[in-house]
């Protein structure tokens, strides 16, 4: 009888607390802040991460050749030597001379409607892409293109887009310093938010630890309570930055550019974001109990 009195004095003293409803003060309301701009700075550096892997691949994956010669039969017959050779070349997937009418059309716009009337020569232009793992295959295509045609232009895509996957690289290890600034600083409103507690209940913590309650059971008490705040306020996070992620999104699909529709997140990538309100959750319970035990350890 008397131990169900205590649980049932101690119940209502948990109840004094740790007060019914949601939110409980402002702490939820700035997790959901934290988790918002948490959200959007790892999503950032998940997309710009997977879109850095994308041009890595890219910068060996493709080389251009072009052939700069007045004598058109010189010309044509250098670009088919080469795009035989390239053919033949382990490691080489494909082999596509950009046709004279194509490369009319991308000079029109510098030189003018008028250029498709004359007799300007302009150069062959020769695309080639290698296998995944091309080994030796574009030194092999250079040394074919410089051999057949010494006047030969040959542009290596990865001078052109290195610098841009430096800059990915740096936004990306950019973003990841901010969502554990961002982390830090929700931890830290925890044991502020834990310590402001204590000292308003101060009272009913003494009525607690007369009951024979523990400082862990004080702790879970606490814990419990800043829980659920981090978890609800880290829920709303998480939705309200996947609302802006999805709509920042569907406007890059729109550029249709094809550089920036390497900037996207897999399902995989989602659900490490999901799981940023638990992680979260965990780490609010954590600092909240440590702060509490300290705390109520110096008082006594």
């Amino acid at each position: 009888m008397a131990g169900g009195h205590d649980q049932w004095v101690s119940g209502r003293a948990a109840r004094r607390l740790l007060p019914e409803g949601w939110p409980s003060g402002p702490m939820p309301w700035v997790i959901a802040i934290m988790m918002f701009l948490m959200v959007l700075a790892a999503a950032a550096g998940l997309a710009l991460g997977l879109a850095a892997n994308s041009l890595d691949r890219s910068l060996t994956a493709q080389v251009t050749i072009q052939i700069v010669d007045a004598n058109q039969a010189r010309r044509d017959a250098a670009a088919a030597r080469i795009i035989a050779g390239a053919k033949a070349v382990p490691g080489v997937a494909r082999v596509d001379r950009v046709s004279d009418a194509a490369m009319t059309e991308l000079l029109r716009p510098w030189l003018g409607g008028g250029l498709a009337d004359t007799d300007l020569p302009v150069p062959a232009m020769i695309d080639i892409a290698f296998a995944p793992a091309p080994g030796n295959a574009p030194a092999a295509v250079r040394a074919l293109a410089m051999r057949i045609s010494p006047a030969a232009r040959i542009d290596d895509h990865a001078q052109w887009l290195r610098p841009l996957a430096g800059l990915m690289g740096s936004l990306r290890w950019l973003a990841g310093v901010l969502v554990l600034m961002m982390a830090a600083a929700a931890a830290f409103t925890v044991v502020l938010a834990a310590r402001a507690a204590l000292n308003t209940h101060r009272s009913t913590i003494e009525v607690l630890h007369l009951l024979g309650s523990t400082d862990g059971q004080i702790a879970s008490l606490f814990q419990r309570r800043i829980a659920l705040d981090a978890l609800t306020g880290g829920m709303v996070g998480l939705l309200l930055a996947s609302l802006v992620i999805v709509t920042v999104g569907e406007r890059i699909v729109a550029v249709g550019s094809d550089l920036l529709g390497t900037i996207g997140l897999p399902v995989a990538a989602w659900g490490l974001l999901a799981l940023l309100p638990i992680a979260g959750t965990v780490l609010a319970m954590f600092a909240a109990r440590m702060t509490i035990l300290a705390s109520l350890r110096r008082r006594l």
